[in-house]
């Protein structure tokens, strides 16, 4: 096996259990390792330190494990089973009332660059490492015996997210397929709601479950208000507060699939919806007067927001894509949330609430909340925090690994 051995002093790191070493740690490579290949970590004095996958980067290595336990046949058994344990001990696997969720969240699972997310009896999977792309067929035999016959198929959409290098063409497709298997209006339930997954076409694997239990909490404040969900996708957040019963729910997204999906999402849980197609000036008309409890809205959610009526909502959640994917974009980043943020401040109704989210992973918890309380004192209203939000426990954070929390959010009052 090729070895790798790092700096003086640069094990240290590696000897707290962190599980990347970076390109400027290592002193010297014995052999000539590919993208994707196991290699041997060493320290400067030839001290044994882990196996990782090598990949070309800023990160060089993604840490797999710190014995030789990789080296047995049935180690990805035992991992993708030591993280199916993990969700039964939570309550997930097994839940009659929700039978999605996430399996393996990488460095969380000690399975650093491999997604995947259980879907009532499918494993939709994502690579986003070469080491993991190219152990997918492995990954999915693992699969095949951890579920055993409750396992439907196994799905891999690594396209869009392994690392683009020569020679590797990642299509996405189906690593096994139970027979008599059919993904045609395929639906799962979450919290007793139903949704449909399109992992094909769909952002990410299809569904973001990391919002189930964020969404579980707008159920709990939905009664009676008029709420306005934006970023929406498929309505996730839209569904649990007409359940709750909710007065009106509007949803804005500016993708025509996702509204698409929205609909269907509606008619499932047996809600009926609005398709507002001009919402230029008429936002306050079409809320208060067309007949029905929900009102989608396929345009950019700033824009829409700009231009809704003051204090008409109750509830705003606001809940964008990552608008920072790296370090030098977190400026702007934090500049668009406090402009966001302020919007949705400002329009609230006195007394109304305000769910506001980040899931980008280099905005931590104390620069989001700093660009909200900017946000807060443009808008010169009265805010108060009622309560802070995370990613759930199926998308594990490993105490080594603090860089895997990315989700925060806040509750805000808003006088």
């Amino acid at each position: 096996m090729i070895k790798l051995f790092l700096k003086k002093g640069r094990e240290e790191s590696v000897l707290r259990f962190h599980p990347w070493i970076f390109s400027g740690a290592i002193a010297e490579i014995k052999g000539t390792p590919q993208e994707g290949d196991m290699v041997a970590v060493y320290s400067s004095i030839g001290q044994f330190l882990a196996y990782g996958h090598f990949q070309i980067g800023s990160i060089a290595v993604r840490i797999l494990s710190y014995d030789n336990d990789i080296l047995l046949p049935d180690f990805w058994i035992r991992r993708i089973a030591g993280a199916y344990r993990m969700r039964v001990s939570l309550g997930l696997a097994g839940c009659p009332d929700t039978d999605c969720y996430r399996l393996v969240h990488g460095e969380g699972d000690m399975l650093p660059g491999l997604v995947i997310d259980y879907y009532g009896g499918v494993c939709v999977m994502q690579a986003h490492s070469v080491g993991m792309f190219r152990a997918k067929s492995r990954i999915a035999e693992a699969l095949k015996e951890v579920y055993g016959e409750n396992l439907k198929a196994v799905y891999d959409k690594s396209s869009q997210t392994v690392p683009f290098k020569a020679g590797l063409d990642p299509v996405d497709g189906y690593l096994y397929m139970k027979e008599g298997f059919s993904d045609k209006s395929f639906t799962v339930t979450e919290n007793g709601h139903k949704f449909y997954v399109n992992w094909h076409e769909g952002q990410k694997t299809g569904f973001f479950l990391d919002q189930r239990e964020n969404r579980a909490c707008v159920e709990r404040y939905a009664k009676g208000k008029n709420v306005l969900n934006l970023f929406s996708y498929t309505g996730g957040f839209s569904v649990y507060a007409l359940a709750a019963g909710a007065n009106r729910v509007v949803s804005v997204d500016s993708s025509a699939k996702a509204m698409g999906l929205l609909a269907k999402n509606m008619e499932l849980n047996g809600f009926g919806s609005h398709d507002l197609k001009d919402p230029e000036g008429r936002h306050e008309s079409v809320c208060a007067d067309v007949d029905c409890r929900h009102v989608s809205v396929c345009t950019d959610a700033m824009d829409y927001l700009k231009s809704a009526p003051e204090h008409f909502f109750d509830m705003i959640i606001v809940d964008p894509p990552a608008f920072a994917k790296h370090r030098g974009a977190l400026r702007n980043a934090l500049r668009a949330y406090q402009r966001l943020n302020a919007s949705a401040i400002s329009k609230v109704a006195p007394g109304g609430l305000v769910f506001t989210y980040s899931c980008s992973q280099v905005v931590d918890k104390e620069a989001f909340a700093l660009a909200v309380f900017s946000a807060a004192a443009e808008t010169g209203r009265t805010v108060r925090i009622l309560d802070r939000f995370n990613q759930p426990a199926d998308h594990a954070v490993s105490i080594y690994h603090p860089e895997g929390e990315y989700l925060k959010g806040l509750l805000l009052y808003v006088e």
